[in-house]
């Protein structure tokens, strides 16, 4: 198998295109037609998790922290980032990451957090904005169901719970083929007046060239009149965080043991109400999410999940709501299995592992 079908398939799922501007996810090292025999999951990249790839003969390492975050002028192994780097080269390991595009995909690491606190009800918690294109294009009406058809095999239409979405209506069509042309109907020189339907159909903008591929290929005419609107609505199949409910309300104390339990965290930092206060919806971003807080108490959460809190901005709970710091590490190491799963369920041939190494930089005693 070559590493471009792996990634190819990962991007399907979250493309790079949603991840944030000052991410690098993707494809870090390594060639997309190289062929790979066995991938290693981690959460982050480190030179132990190279070694580690090594002695499983993995030539693909699959993290969801990228290695290389930050600008590099040299690379001398003056650091972890700049070693790690070396010793992938030089052993034939390809790096790929999924970082905050996982984040912002649909079920990524916060729907996986949330299935592991058994939430109900889960929606996004900040659905990305400027995300939707509107495709409007006009079709001769016997051709219209096919080719709005094969619009929608490949995500076109799509809002929300519902597919197959489009608006359509039919009027007249005029146009009359020059000398060069090869027109589907009518003859050259002759002005053409036809029954045409006008389609509408919403997608989100990373399949924009999928799409207009797909028109043209499947659309009858030689020249295709389509025009592309940006829509300023929010996507709610994409953004930061999640928000759910449990199945029973639960107070802070018990809640907070069982999250301790079930993130398998030593320790989770939290800040107390001035009043009793119950647990019932719940919000959630993996990783340093301290940005969504206000997003969380407008959405009426109880409880804000999360990490990498400064001490200052627990001050911003202000008995609105309860803040949940479980530590970085311990709110994505489920990313893991989430991306094992994901490989396993489209490659069930391929050899995929997960790393025994815990990356986590952080002890508690």
């Amino acid at each position: 198998m070559k590493i471009k079908q792996i990634v190819n398939y990962l991007e399907s799922i979250a493309p790079l295109s949603i991840q944030e501007d000052y991410d690098n996810s993707g494809l870090i090292i390594g060639d997309p037609n190289d062929n790979i025999e066995s991938a290693l999951i981690t959460l982050d990249c480190t030179e132990n998790i190279v070694e580690e790839a090594v002695q499983k003969k993995c030539n693909l390492i699959i993290a969801h922290h990228p290695i290389i975050f930050k600008g590099i002028k040299k690379i001398n192994g003056s650091n972890y980032v700049e070693r790690t780097i070396i010793q992938a080269i030089k052993n034939d390991i390809a790096i790929y990451a999924m970082h905050t595009n996982l984040d912002n995909a649909f079920n990524g690491v916060n729907y996986k957090i949330a299935s592991c606190l058994e939430l109900e009800n889960i929606s996004i918690l900040k659905p990305k904005k400027n995300y939707l294109q509107n495709l409007v294009f006009y079709c001769p009406k016997k051709d219209a169901s096919q080719v709005r058809k094969q619009l929608f095999d490949v995500g076109a239409g799509n809002i929300g719970s519902y597919d197959h979405c489009s608006f359509n209506f039919t009027g007249r069509g005029t146009f009359k083929p020059l000398h060069g042309s090869n027109p589907h109907v009518g003859s050259i020189g002759e002005l053409q007046n036809k029954e045409e339907e006008c389609i509408s159909l919403v997608f989100p903008k990373y399949l924009e060239s999928e799409i207009i591929k797909v028109l043209k290929k499947n659309h009858p005419y030689e020249e295709v009149a389509y025009q592309l609107y940006a829509l300023e609505n929010s996507y709610q199949h994409i953004g930061s965080g999640v928000i759910g409910n449990l199945s029973k309300e639960t107070t802070l104390i018990e809640f907070l043991k069982q999250l301790k339990s079930k993130m398998k965290t030593d320790c989770i930092r939290y800040t107390e109400p001035k009043t009793k206060k119950n647990i019932h919806k719940v919000a959630i971003c993996g990783g340093s999410g301290s940005f969504l807080l206000t997003n969380s108490i407008s959405a009426g959460a109880d409880i804000f999940i999360s990490s990498d809190f400064k001490y200052h901005e627990f001050l911003d709970a202000e008995n609105k709501i309860v803040i949940a710091d479980i530590g970085h590490y311990e709110s994505e190491q489920h990313t893991k299995e989430l991306i094992f799963d994901m490989l396993k369920e489209k490659f069930p041939k391929f050899a995929v592992q997960l790393s025994k190494i815990n990356t986590n930089p952080i002890k508690y005693i």
